[in-house]
């Protein structure tokens, strides 16, 4: 194909955007290390294997033609599935083969933007020199099974909303390609909760508002939604229009919030418990925090009961830390205030926020603290680098031992979530491994 022809296939005007989303991940890099083993198997990653509870993190396509779904606890899916394989997450691999797909996308943009783990909006607009937009996602699709066994979607669209909702359309393994003119078939009729960026709150109540599809909701009254949604009326009906003027960001930018979450293997009813298990978690965030130079002014708490029902509450502290014991402390003043002694919990976390550099920080300190700072600041350094060179389990306080799963959080090969993007710091799109 001449220079001139493909030129065709790219606007005058406005963007290509792909969005490449790897098709259950954990579970086909499983496949792609062990094909022997795992090919073409009904398989599930959960986070307690031998006690066969816990939670189903993500299961194969094989698993899934049975009944398995994320989210679904183990005991119910081996009813589905008697013939599951359930693996332990191993988050040191995941990791490893998220930065070899993130490379290959490199690639062909230099404008490469990971939203987690598994996938990525590519800004392709300055790339024809590679050929069109299909010919680009072919080869971007083909690199990825024949270099590293796994399989992708790709959406090819004008902006990131629709190539994010053309990568879901063909799984798995397929291209789709969605033009604005395309919208009003292909999206109107559905359901306004599948439309990108609207959860099941938000559809619940543009249901009561008597708007259930897209197409409604693209056709709303403006001035109503504003009423109800305030600065997020018009951007709905925006995006029920198809239209996103999002950029894709090459940047990796410093962490909005960092955070882990520990599902139970059983339910925990003692405020004592839960207290070690907040130790365990506030120890690793703060480490993490620490690592990327950061201090938090805000400790958000997880709560889920058995129910799944989920209660989120947070403290804004007087004065940033990167400190685990201020960390610890704030996440157990929330607990204890707003969890009552007894009531079950199955899973717990804490996420700190409202991140800033620790040099751009100007820190007010009283007396007290002016003191105490220096030698907090001088002792963690200290523990940091003994645990970077011994391992995380080089340096433990008594109560911080335990059998649940919070105990292992400092094993980042058997622990981690999708949306945790330490591993792709400093740049590793340039192709530098860690």
């Amino acid at each position: 194909m001449s220079i001139q022809s493909t030129h065709e296939h790219y606007p005058k005007k406005g963007r290509v955007i792909l969005h490449i989303d790897m098709n259950a991940f954990y579970c086909s890099v499983h496949e792609a290390v062990d094909p022997a083993s795992y090919k073409g198997k009904p398989l599930a990653v959960a986070g307690s294997v031998e006690l066969r509870k816990g939670i189903i993190v993500t299961s194969s396509y094989a698993a899934r033609a049975k009944g398995v779904r994320t989210g679904m606890q183990v005991r119910q899916a081996l009813v589905l599935c008697p013939d599951l394989i359930l693996l332990r997450p191993d988050f040191e691999l995941y990791r490893s083969f998220s930065r070899r797909f993130m490379q290959i996308a490199y690639s062909y943009s230099p404008m490469v933007e990971s939203m987690s783990i598994d996938e990525c909006f590519v800004d392709i607009t300055g790339s024809k020199q590679f050929g069109t937009p299909i010919e680009i996602a072919q080869q971007i699709q083909f690199r990825i099974m024949e270099e590293l066994r796994l399989p992708c979607s790709i959406g090819i669209a004008p902006n990131k909303l629709l190539a994010k909702m053309g990568s879901d359309m063909k799984k798995p393994n397929g291209i789709s390609i969605i033009r604005l003119r395309d919208v009003p078939q292909l999206f109107w009729s559905k359901p306004c909760n599948e439309l990108y960026g609207i959860g099941k709150k938000t559809a619940d109540k543009l249901n009561k508002l008597g708007i259930m599809t897209i197409g409604q909701l693209a056709q709303a009254d403006e001035s109503r939604l504003s009423k109800h949604f305030g600065i997020l009326g018009p951007h709905l009906i925006m995006s029920a229009g198809g239209i996103d003027h999002s950029p894709v960001n090459p940047e990796q930018e410093q962490s909005k919030s960092i955070g882990h979450t520990t599902t139970l293997p059983q339910d925990c009813t003692e405020s004592k418990e839960a207290h070690r298990i907040f130790l365990n978690v506030a120890d690793q965030v703060a480490r993490r925090l620490r690592r990327q130079q950061l201090v938090a002014s805000t400790v958000q708490i997880t709560i889920r009961d058995p129910n799944m029902r989920t209660i989120t509450r947070s403290l804004t502290l007087e004065t940033p830390t990167d400190n685990m014991d201020d960390v610890y402390k704030t996440a157990c003043k929330l607990f204890d205030y707003h969890w009552d002694e007894g009531k079950p919990i199955r899973l717990l976390g804490i996420t700190l926020q409202n991140l800033s550099g620790k040099k751009e920080t100007a820190i007010q300190l009283d007396m007290f603290d002016y003191e105490k700072q220096p030698r907090r600041d001088e002792l963690n350094r200290i523990m940091d680098k003994l645990r970077d060179k011994f391992g995380e389990n080089a340096i433990l306080t008594a109560g911080m031992l335990g059998e649940d799963p919070s105990t292992m959080i400092r094993n980042h090969k058997a622990r981690g979530t999708s949306l945790q993007m330490d591993h792709l710091k400093n740049n590793p799109l340039h192709g530098k491994e860690e």
